[in-house]
């Protein structure tokens, strides 16, 4: 099937001189994801064993997963509506799927590299929905771009290799236009990726192993979500809560014992940044970024995190005495027309809300207990070749992008999202190495961070200018990267597998909601 929808790819005049991709009609994209439906369906049916996909595909790891409208205790009195991702391994290690208590997340994947997993998502929320793979290096049409969208009560058959490096990946959805509202009603996950490399360095494990998902929401007196999705001001700004919430949760304390942890850090808020440090003015000694762990350790006094990006922490508490208290918080920062987002007002009414780039408290810590577990810190974490830029096939002329603002609209090189085009530009070969440049240097009065996603791939920064911060963590293997007003940036990327249509967009959902996207095609020669 996939042969057979690279054929029916053609060229066709637009815009004026310039040449767009377009994919022959929905009819056989349509085909293509209904083709999956069937099988589903027969597996669903209780066929639960090694069925075998018509592409020959026996997973390692088989799960269930679907999306659906459910409640949740947050806080005294009524129960938050809420969507929420529930999963089930049908062939497999059960502890693959690890739920979080008393959270709207949807729960924990872990996958080792190499592994084969397919996954039956089902959508049963009341509108189309699909998932996307964030940070995952899967061919495109597992990737969960919008065009793959299913109704309520369909599903969708996702089978693919675990190829990434060992290190912290996120599933949620990525309809066009409703991924903000579907994310922010509960719809997000971890998928966590180990292999043996990893394996060997003695990392913090197990109950010392700590994944941190932070994010900002706002309630009503009557505990349920409020969001503005019609509201055009929140698109352009983005929208920003009044509650930090870890985990699902407000208000939470980690409760530490005195040894070393590895807290794993995502940043899934739909538009809020953090720049993060410890409340006590310990530094922070991250050990890995989006792709994995870094070559070795890197020291930040603070470190920016933009949504969608991930780090990894070194958190000693050894020498610290039970009883010891400190915070994680997010220090204040100017981040241009950004504090005049979208907010709402407090949970009870008090109108009461958090700026973009204001000081707050994201999670206390408190030693609670005493062990004798001692960890060494290792010195080099992962190998990690040195970039050559005169190796990219584009040394010379760089790809250029542009984000800016045209019309009231947010728009990447003066254009705005279509669902089945390319522009001449974003056509890239199979098998080429690249480089591209990203420049925030538009907006006018809307002076605003972006921070940019490339789907399918891992990409490498070569460097940055007009930088005003020093909180960046680009050391490492990167999916996301933050551009604040003014800075531009220069990575590298490699198109070495997978064809077909890729998206890349603001990770700002609001953005990303209001058109600040655009797909790129790797075309197979």
């Amino acid at each position: 099937m996939m042969k057979k929808l690279l054929k029916d790819i053609r060229f066709e005049a637009g815009n004026g001189r310039r040449q767009f991709l377009k994919i022959a009609g929905y009819g056989a994209l349509g085909l293509m994801a209904g083709g999956f439906r069937p099988l589903l369906d027969q597996a669903a049916a209780g066929q639960h064993g090694d069925v075998i996909s018509k592409t020959g595909f026996v997973p390692d790891i088989d799960i269930s997963l679907v999306a659906k409208p459910g409640d949740l205790a947050m806080f005294p009195g009524a129960a938050t509506q809420i969507w929420q991702y529930h999963a089930k391994v049908i062939k497999g290690d059960k502890n693959r799927v690890v739920e979080l208590p008393r959270s709207y997340l949807g729960p924990i994947i872990k996958a080792h590299r190499g592994e084969k997993i397919r996954i039956r998502f089902t959508n049963s929320i009341p509108e189309p929905s699909i998932v996307h793979w964030h940070g995952l290096h899967v061919p495109a049409v597992m990737d969960g771009h919008p065009r793959y969208v299913v109704p309520q009560g369909e599903s969708y058959l996702y089978e693919f290799e675990v190829k990434n490096r060992a290190g912290t990946y996120w599933y949620h959805p990525h309809p066009h236009g409703r991924t903000g509202p579907q994310v922010y009603g509960g719809l997000a996950g971890l998928f966590l990726v180990s292999d043996a490399q990893e394996q060997s360095l003695g990392l913090p494990d197990g109950e010392y192993d700590v994944p941190l998902v932070i994010q900002d929401r706002a309630f009503d007196g009557d505990n349920q979500l409020l969001y503005m999705p019609g509201n055009r001001m929140a698109q352009m700004t983005g929208f920003l809560g009044d509650s930090i919430l870890v985990n699902g949760r407000p208000d939470v304390t980690l409760p530490v014992s005195t040894t070393a942890y590895r807290l794993r850090l995502l940043n899934g808020s739909n538009s809020r940044i953090y720049r993060l440090a410890w409340q006590d003015g310990h530094s922070l000694t991250i050990i890995g970024s989006d792709g994995g762990l870094l070559e070795k350790p890197v020291s930040r006094g603070y470190v920016f995190l933009a949504p969608g990006e991930r780090i990894e922490l070194w958190s000693d508490f050894s020498d610290r005495p039970v009883g010891y208290e400190t915070a994680l918080i997010s220090l204040p920062f100017d981040g241009g027309a950004m504090g005049r987002g979208m907010m709402m007002g407090g949970r009870m009414g008090s109108n009461q809300s958090i700026p973009n780039g204001a000081n707050v408290s994201i999670f206390s810590i408190k030693v609670t207990k005493s062990v004798n577990i001692k960890r060494v810190l290792p010195q080099r974490l992962s190998e990690m070749s040195a970039i050559q830029e005169t190796g990219a096939d584009n040394y010379e002329r760089p790809r250029q992008f542009y984000l800016n603002m045209g019309h009231m609209q947010w728009t990447i090189n003066g254009r705005v999202f279509q669902m089945q085009g390319v522009a001449d530009e974003e056509i890239v070969q199979l098998g080429s190495k690249e480089i591209w440049e990203f420049h925030n240097t538009g907006g006018g009065m809307m002076r605003m961070p972006h921070p940019i996603h490339l789907h399918g791939k891992q990409f490498r920064v070569i460097g940055r200018n007009g930088v005003r911060h020093q909180g960046y963590v680009d050391e490492g293997w990167k999916d996301t990267v933050l551009l604040m007003p003014g800075e531009g940036i220069r990575i590298q990327v490699a198109f070495d597998d997978y064809p077909g249509l890729f998206l890349y967009h603001c990770h700002n959902l609001e953005h990303e909601d209001m058109g600040m996207m655009r797909n790129y095609y790797v075309r197979k020669v």
